[in-house]
């Protein structure tokens, strides 16, 4: 599995790591110099018990006892100063046993001092040190990964919800995370959110969906009857000009229908093996518009030739209708190319895909119409890909991957 360094599971990993070596590291300082005081607070204390009781021993017998100095030159320099000023006091140096505590006083014009040595408690203290260290090498190597594996629990939580969220942003209205009821962490806040979106989301689809479902079966029933009548009309330009928009009307009611079951999930592809070139030349040739088709590998498919011709016809249309020619349909394997020669597919639709009741053209506003909404639409029954682009040099190119079958 590859292991992102920048995840949170590993950000929040480190930071325990940081806060248990802090934890760790202060812990052990104020130990150390909380111990080190209590050994130099005894060792002073010994200091000047047994600095009286040599200064009592010189006064009765006028020597030193063992372990008493006069006038030593490892007094350090201010304890001395101190001494020869009439006052007692005690100070840290080095002495006949290592490192410990000077006490000295003057007596008879000299300085009588005694030191204590503390070279045991300063190994003690090393020891110390050193079980603290590992006790906080230990505490670390425990504490981080409790802290990674909650931290990739949280972090297996942040993916999935992001996960869901993508599905239903690529079109799964049904995908939900689900929070666990019992968690109300701030997590269980977010993934309860997306939920909630998705399902007025959801809820809002369906009822555009039912409405434009609704809107053409409604019309169909006086179409068929004003069809009807614009056959009966007694010929003339007037009558043309009535059966053209009412032709126009029939195929937008049409295209209402056809959307209106592609989004119901109810189309279901019949599939049959074709030679995908000489399947796309029928279907430009039915078009009955100007375009190249240019077979550079053919391939035997297995595809729905019905909607094939839908998605060819309307990808055609488009290109002439809000593209320049020359039109040129491409088969190079299961993959058709149909390309034309103009301004190209705007931003909107490269961003955000086909928008229905939409159009490329001026008059229409922006963005493209039913077509290409269609033509996505049956390339997903039949588990083609349809994709848009813009060729480098100009020009629109919408590219239909049909799947390869065994």
């Amino acid at each position: 599995m590859h292991m992102r360094w920048q995840s949170l599971r590993w950000k929040i990993a480190a930071l325990v790591a940081a806060s248990a070596c802090a934890v760790a590291v202060s812990i052990g300082v104020l130990v150390h110099q909380a111990s080190y005081d209590r050994y130099f607070d005894q060792a002073r204390e010994v200091a000047q018990q047994r600095l009286n009781v040599a200064v009592s021993v010189y006064a009765q017998t006028g020597k030193p006892t063992a372990g008493a100095h006069l006038d030593s030159p490892q007094v350090p320099h201010e304890l001395r100063e101190l001494a020869r000023h009439g006052r007692q006091g005690t100070d840290s140096g080095d002495g006949p046993d290592g490192p410990g505590v000077w006490a000295a006083r003057q007596v008879g014009g000299q300085v009588l001092s005694v030191h204590i040595g503390m070279s045991g408690d300063m190994r003690n203290l090393a020891a110390l040190d050193t079980s603290m260290a590992l006790a906080g090498l230990l505490v670390v190597a425990v504490v981080v990964p409790v802290g990674a594996l909650s931290a990739n629990r949280l972090g297996r939580r942040l993916r999935y919800a992001a996960a869901t969220a993508r599905r239903i942003a690529g079109g799964d209205l049904d995908a939900r995370i689900h929070a666990a009821r019992r968690s109300e962490d701030e997590i269980a806040e977010i993934s309860a959110a997306v939920d909630s979106m998705a399902a007025a989301l959801q809820q809002r689809l369906c009822s555009e969906q039912r409405f434009t479902a609704d809107v053409a079966h409604e019309l169909r029933t006086p179409l068929t009857g004003l069809v009807t009548s614009a056959e009966l009309l007694p010929p003339g330009q007037a009558a043309g000009y009535v059966q053209d928009r009412v032709q126009v009307l029939r195929t937008l009611v049409e295209d209402l229908l056809e959307i209106s079951r592609l989004d119901a999930g109810a189309e279901r592809a019949d599939l049959v093996p074709c030679p995908l070139g000489e399947l796309v030349e029928e279907c430009v040739r039915r078009t009955g518009l100007a375009a190249e088709v240019l077979v550079v590998g053919d391939a035997e498919v297995d595809t729905d030739p019905r909607r094939l011709d839908r998605i060819v016809a309307n990808l055609v249309v488009n290109a002439h209708r809000h593209g320049r020619p020359p039109v040129t349909v491409t088969v190079d394997g299961t993959v058709v190319t149909v390309r034309d020669h103009g301004p190209g597919f705007p931003e909107a639709l490269l961003a955000d895909g086909p928008q229905r009741f939409r159009t490329g053209a001026r008059e229409r506003g922006r963005g493209h119409g039913l077509g290409l909404t269609i033509a996505l639409g049956q390339a997903h029954v039949i588990d083609a890909v349809l994709t848009f682009s813009n060729a480098p040099d100009g020009g629109a190119v919408a590219a239909l991957r049909l799947p390869i079958h065994d």
